[in-house]
């Protein structure tokens, strides 16, 4: 009897620390998601204004 009280509680400790990793991991999630829905608006805004931002060695400047 105490060996399976002795699991039990290994088992709730398991249970517990993946529980905060995993609560770790989704906050992170969210914070990329947001990060990276807030770059697909800045990206959509420069390609709006037509100044997508990379400019290649060969390309002639605009006022040529």
């Amino acid at each position: 009897m105490q060996h399976l009280e002795e699991q039990i509680a290994h088992l709730t400790r398991t249970v517990e620390e993946l529980n905060s990793v995993v609560t770790r991991q989704q906050d992170e999630i969210d914070r990329l998601t947001r990060r990276v829905e807030m770059l697909m608006r800045r990206e959509g805004e420069r390609a709006q204004e037509g100044s997508g931002g990379i400019v290649l060695g060969d390309e002639r400047p605009p006022h040529y």
